[in-house]
């Protein structure tokens, strides 16, 4: 479905194209951008160069369906977007194969990394899909994190800005499909590594490894979380608002091994983070030599072995690389000491090469692994993110050098501006007139000059014999560039500048095409050296860590090259030479950031900041140079749909060509023949005022189509209403004309039945008076009839009735008391409760029996009833508590203290006691009682605690602290069970004579629930014994065989000894006595 949005022209806020801008000057320049800026609106045209202003806040306009929106769209059919430059490059690269590069500049904060991010992000989202497309675009995206965290810093400007240059080349296939990329690295700022200005952040990196990394990781590292244990660390800055470094980390880590890095990789990477760290609290203290040099020796060494040990570099070479220099030149080798001061030139300078190499090293690892694989021909998209203009109050080597690079963009922006004007011009058939611009070649020559350059001149000093110092430098600047009028130096021959007070002795400025910046050239000669001793180089290389040898090749001793390096400038010159020679042959895009404040906070418009930035990105001089010939064009098609109206030819629909509908409305306008031209495929028109003229007058006629449509709604509507008014009383008046109808016959009906009613009523009472009449005449025959024959009976039967009167009197008497006894008996019976004794008194002697057998039967009706209600194993219980009651009632004393307590059986839980389980597999059958019985020793009549568990078949008895099994007894080898009559728990088992369990003798034992006991094992014995009752006998006296000798037990009743419970004690050989106190 299209999405319908809002043209470049249409309702626009301010102007979106600053070509169109009318009066064009640096005020009303600012003021539309501030007028935007206020509604939101960041993104502003320059003709096909995108305006971008950092809103500092989140803003939804970069969802998935924004991307949906711009895709396929022409450039000006919808509002100023980032995405229609995206797309108009994508779609350039894809359907007319032309490569694409889109140049990304503007200062520190402006948000050049978000912008191309941004472009990033939406070629990955139009263009192809697959598994294949899908992991090379991911590899695309996740290199950012990686490059943010080791390349990006906090500054006073902006708390992720990016610290180098970046040029990323994105390859597609002939479909649109990206394969792969090359990412180029410019100038990575690595005085940042050593030293950091107030308010601002080494690299992301340094406090993402000490926040986010594990405790185990760290200790590998040999480092602590603690940021003020690190020299090269800032501490007023360490931790930012917005930064969570710990989560950052992680995003890193992860985005690492999406590129491709293996694990073995990341390790190395982070130990020479650790290293850099570890390096920078490495401290000298000088010391005195016998002929008097000074030399430097390292305070504490912990730092220096631990750093040593991370690398695999002996800690003797490391330290001696400190401490001495070795100078070679041809066959002669000189070693000098270095002082305090050169030893810690020389650590920072290790540091700063060991993290810019490391750097290095990771872009190329990342190209690695996102370069192409296919071999064929590849079209290409460039995205160039790098420092825009720099003027600061205090700019030394770094700020000339990105300026420089930026006087080159700037150069090549003009020259494919116009090359690009010019070519279109051709296309289209308009006369191609030249434009007057400024060309700041000559500030290029003045830098790049191979023979009076300043860079030149710059190399030639460093590379001279002699002392050499910034202040030698700066009297060649002034000896050789005083006539260049875009120089200016206080010391120069041009007596002009002597006077001068704003330019400082040590000081030079050049009028850039942004405007003149003032350099100081202290730290010029050492910055474009970068020296690192070649001691250091070789202790480098003498390392055992993979990584190391790679990033210091020129330690090798086999490969001494005593040449002297490139110097820095000569470097960032030819890398600048390579991109310049890049972008000459690709389409170029521009994206212009612009930072509005200061504060990096939203809603500000500082106008003094922006229009500073306006001024050095050359703004102004890019409307001028897009104004030069045509402001403004249009293909025919969009032109003649949008003005079509303005022309009543054209309107409401062109049948022909479009070029012609567009001739015959520009002819009916009267539009100057000087103020447009026609080209192939567009309508040139050179001045904003004949299109805010045409723009004017659509509005007005659209105001007039607008007035026309309401008129034309308003009167469809009128009428429209009127009808249904029409209608719904035709509706009406018919609906009122049935309902009146309807309530009179309603009315006739209800008259009707009235009449109908009275008379139908006098019908059926006349009826009714002769039926009754009739009725009454029958009811009197009929009773004179049965009185007639009543008479006559009596008369013939008088003799039998007075004969048989009195019996059939006292039997229907009896039959009415009876009757009444039993309704009585039911409505007054006892509960069904088999133990409640109420019965209804009887109310006649003579109903004696009857009354006491319904008593009986409905007891026994009513145990039956109850017996019913029982479950088998309750009727097992019932049945157990019978038995035991048939055993001991009005027999044992202990008996009614057990008819309240359930028998349970197993008190032991044998089968869930962990304790018991050895014990209870020892049983194989199923076990009905298992409790704790004291085995009575006959010698003493001391007891001993058993175990007694009862089965179907035997009796066993087992030791209760080991679970051995002390006598098992089959229960058919039992005779009979001898208790006593009074409340004690003691019986003896009375074995048959010659039974293998008889060989011990009988068992006298005594039992907390003897009852139960006694019962389940009467019970259990008689089942097993084929019927045969086992004997219970109750006595107070009874003999027990033990072994070969009988012993008699006898019960006598005494006061309680050890607490309530019985007691045994030996007489005699013959004699046990059990006192048993007496009971309440």
């Amino acid at each position: 479905m299209e999405v319908k949005t809002k043209s470049l022209l249409d309702n626009m806020i301010g102007v979106g194209d600053m070509v169109l801008l009318e009066p064009l000057s640096e005020d009303s320049f600012i003021e539309n951008l501030r007028k935007r800026f206020d509604h939101n609106e960041i993104y502003t045209y320059i003709g096909s160069v995108v305006i971008s202003m950092n809103p500092y806040k989140s803003m939804l306009i970069y969802s998935p369906e924004k991307v949906e929106e711009y895709r396929n769209r022409n450039f000006y059919e919808l509002s100023p977007h980032i995405y229609a430059l995206a797309d108009e490059a994508y779609r350039s690269l894809r359907d007319q194969d032309k490569d694409q590069c889109i140049l990304i500049t503007g200062e520190s904060g402006a948000g050049k990394t978000e912008a191309s991010k941004l472009v990033m992000s939406y070629v990955a989202a139009v263009c192809g899909k697959g598994q294949e497309v899908n992991k090379v675009k991911e590899q695309l995206l996740q290199s950012n994190p990686v490059l943010e965290a080791f390349g990006n810093a906090k500054t006073v400007r902006n708390d992720n800005s990016s610290r180098f240059g970046k040029y990323m080349d994105i390859e597609f296939d002939f479909k649109g499909d990206p394969l792969g990329g090359v990412i180029s690295n410019y100038l990575l700022e690595k005085s940042r590594v050593v030293k950091q200005p107030r308010g601002e952040r080494n690299f992301h990196i340094f406090y993402q490894l000490l926040s986010g990394a594990s405790d185990d990781t760290l200790k590998k590292l040999k480092l602590d979380r603690d940021f003020s244990k690190y020299n090269y660390l800032s501490l007023d800055s360490a931790v930012v608002n917005g930064l969570d470094d710990a989560t950052s980390f992680r995003t890193v880590r992860n985005a690492m091994q999406i590129v491709g890095f293996m694990e073995d990789e990341v390790q190395s990477v982070l130990e020479l983070v650790a290293a850099v760290l570890k390096l920078g609290n490495i401290e000298f203290k000088p010391e005195s030599r016998c002929n008097g040099t000074d030399e430097s020796r390292v305070k504490d060494k912990n730092d220096l072995k631990e750093m040593c040990e991370l690398l695999g570099i002996e800690q003797s070479v490391l330290e001696r690389a400190f401490s001495y220099r070795t100078v070679e030149a041809k066959l002669e080798k000189v070693s000098t000491t270095l002082n305090v001061a050169q030893a810690y030139y020389a650590r920072d300078a290790l540091a700063k090469n060991l993290y810019s190499r490391l750097f290095s090293w990771i872009v190329t690892r990342i190209n690695e692994s996102i370069k192409a694989q296919a071999k064929t021909r590849h079209k290409v998209m460039g995205v160039l993110d790098i420092y825009g203009f720099e003027i600061f109050d205090d700019n030394s080597f770094e700020q000339f050098i990105i300026n420089y690079c930026n006087e080159k963009l700037q150069q090549i922006f003009i020259e494919l501006t116009l090359r690009e004007e010019q070519e279109e011009y051709i296309r289209e058939d308009i006369e191609w007139t030249n434009i007057e611009y400024f060309n700041n070649a000559i500030i290029c020559d003045l830098i790049e000059n191979h023979q009076n350059g300043i860079l030149a001149m710059l190399d030639e000093e460093c590379l001279r014999p002699g002392t050499v110092t910034d202040e030698t430098f700066l009297d060649k600047l002034n000896t050789v560039c005083a006539q260049h009028q875009h120089f200016e130096s206080r010391l120069s021959k041009n007596s002009k500048f002597l006077t001068d007070h704003s330019l400082p002795h040590s000081c030079f400025r050049i009028q850039h095409y942004a405007g003149k910046v003032l350099y100081r050239v202290e730290g010029f000669v050492d910055k474009n050296n970068d020296l690192l001793y070649r001691d250091l180089s070789q202790a480098m290389y003498k390392a055992n860590h993979s990584l190391i040898k790679h990033l210091f090749p020129e330690g090798n001793p086999a490969k001494v090259n005593l040449k002297r390096p490139p110097t820095a400038g000569f470097q960032f010159k030819a890398s600048v030479g390579t991109l310049m020679r890049n972008l000459q042959t690709k389409n170029p895009n521009y994206i212009r950031c612009i930072k509005p404040n200061d504060k990096k906070a939203p809603h500000i418009f500082t106008e003094s900041l922006v229009c500073h930035q306006v001024r050095y990105l050359g703004l102004m001089e890019n409307v001028r140079v897009r104004r030069a010939g045509y402001a403004f064009r249009q293909a025919y098609e969009p032109c003649l749909e949008r003005y079509k109206m303005l022309c009543k030819r054209t309107w409401p629909h062109w049948r022909g060509p479009a070029r012609e509908g567009v001739e015959m409305l520009m002819a009916d306008l009267q539009v100057p023949a000087e103020e447009f031209s026609y080209g192939r495929s567009k309508i040139f028109i050179r001045n904003p005022r004949t299109l805010f003229f045409l723009e004017e007058r659509r509005r007005q006629c659209l105001q007039d189509l607008a007035t026309l449509i309401q008129k034309i709604y308003r009167g469809w509507k009128c009428r429209t209403h009127f009808l249904l008014l029409k209608k719904s009383q035709i509706v009406v008046a018919a609906w009122y004309r049935r309902y009146a109808q309807e309530k009179k016959y309603q009315k006739i009906k209800r008259a009707t039945t009235v009449v109908q009613s009275y008379t139908r009523g006098w019908q059926a009472r006349k009826l009714l008076r002769e039926l009754k009449h009739q009725k009454r005449c029958k009811e009197a025959v009929t009773t004179i009839a049965a009185y007639w024959h009543g008479t006559q009976v009596r008369r013939e039967y008088r003799k039998f009735f007075r004969a048989n009167a009195g019996k059939k009197i006292y039997n229907f008497t009896i039959q009415r008391i009876m009757q009444k006894y039993f309704l009585g008996l039911k409505s007054t019976l006892p509960s069904m409760s088999p133990i409640d004794k109420n019965w209804p008194v009887r109310p006649y002697i003579f109903l004696d029996g009857v009354h006491t057998e319904l008593r009986r039967i409905f007891h026994l009706w009513r145990c039956k009833k109850y017996r019913s209600r029982f479950t088998e194993d309750k009727k097992a219980v019932y049945e157990e508590k019978l038995e035991a009651s048939e055993l001991f009632k009005d027999k044992k004393a202990l008996y009614p203290s057990s008819v309240s307590q359930p028998f349970k059986g197993d008190y032991l839980e044998i089968s869930k006691n962990p304790k018991y389980q050895k014990l209870n597999s020892s049983v194989d059958e199923k076990v009905l009682l298992a409790d704790v019985v004291n085995k009575i020793n006959r010698a003493n009549g001391k007891g001993a605690t058993r175990i007694l568990l009862l089965t179907k078949k035997n009796v066993v008895l087992a030791d209760q602290k080991t679970g051995q099994v002390k006598a098992s007894v089959a229960l058919p080898d039992l005779t009979s069970v001898s208790v006593s009559t009074q409340n004690d728990g003691f019986f003896a088992l009375r074995l048959k004579e010659g039974s293998a369990s008889a060989v011990k003798g009988d068992f006298l034992l005594s039992s907390e629930h003897l009852i139960e006991t006694i019962t389940k094992l009467h019970h259990i014995g008689s089942a097993a014994s084929d019927g045969e009752q086992l004997n219970v006998d109750i006595a107070d006296e009874f003999l027990v065989q033990f072994k070969q000798d009988k012993v008699c037990v006898k019960f006598i009743q005494g006061a309680p000894k050890n607490g309530n419970g019985a007691s045994c004690k030996r007489k005699n050989n013959r004699l046990l006595e059990v006192s048993v106190p007496a009971s309440a």
